[in-house]
């Protein structure tokens, strides 16, 4: 599906990274797609050789003139995109960290028996890395900026199945308000993204998600799930200068469902 065109390009001139697009069926996907829409240049990660493929095209249908490796797990990779940014650029307004992962062992027990490694892995993918996104951007974002990261409403209620996922995006979430207090005296922004469940590849790792899904649909006020470009446009405003005084959010993008009991 082309990236479609709109009238008044909102963010032209705006230099943005995006990191977690795996496929077309992806959140990161979703918000690159309407930050290019809106006017700008983005960066793009992909995860290893495998995942290139398929990330590949959709860089080029984005134009984006940085197309790098990273695995956050991996020492240097991260460090080597921000310093590609910073040759090419020489700054950065934005950037969307859509990424989570916990070993498959420890995501399906019980938090109270995860291992020690498993516990500090899913941490540090799933919330260290964006800490660590926004110490690189930081000097990059010298007239201000916006950060973004994915979270999910088992941060705050025990969602069965979540498990382990949903300490790590606590923390993820006390770590937006956190930093938004350190960083808004230079016009930085940071926000959670908050929205209802979707069906892409992380999702497939929670058990019974197809269940978890159709009770979204049934509960939530709008009665329909929410859709990876819903998701990209909302994100999209929150880096435009209209929002110049909106941070440390974690916004909604549910249909509601998260105010339904």
């Amino acid at each position: 599906m082309p990236i479609p065109s709109l009238p008044i390009k909102l963010l032209d001139g705006k230099k943005g990274l995006v990191v977690g697009i795996a496929n077309e069926h992806s959140i990161a996907w979703g918000c690159a797609r309407a930050f290019r829409a809106f006017g700008a240049d983005l960066a793009v990660t992909y995860l290893n050789d495998k995942a290139r493929p398929h990330v590949e095209p959709l860089a080029a249908e984005l134009e984006a003139p940085i197309f790098l490796p990273l695995d956050v797990a991996q020492p240097g990779q991260l460090e080597a995109v921000f310093d590609r940014i910073a040759a090419t650029w020489g700054k950065l307004d934005f950037l969307v960290h859509s990424i989570a992962f916990s070993p498959r062992d420890t995501l399906a027990g019980r938090v109270t028996d995860a291992p020690r490694e498993g516990f500090l892995t899913t941490m540090e993918v799933s919330c260290w890395s964006f800490i660590r996104m926004a110490h690189l951007a930081e000097p990059l974002m010298k007239e201000g900026g916006t950060l973004f990261t994915m979270t999910y409403y088992g941060s705050e209620q025990v969602v069965e199945n979540y498990n382990i996922m949903g300490v790590a995006k606590a923390a993820l979430e006390s770590a937006v308000r956190y930093m938004a207090a350190e960083l808004g005296p230079k016009g930085i922004r940071v926000h959670a993204i908050s929205p209802g469940p979707l069906a892409t590849r992380a999702a497939s790792g929670i058990p019974e998600f197809d269940a978890l899904l159709e009770k979204a649909k049934n509960k939530a006020p709008a009665r329909e799930l929410v859709s990876i470009d819903d998701v990209g446009a909302a994100t999209a405003f929150l880096a435009h200068d209209a929002a110049r005084l909106i941070t440390g959010q974690v916004l909604y993008i549910d249909g509601g469902y998260h105010i339904i009991d």
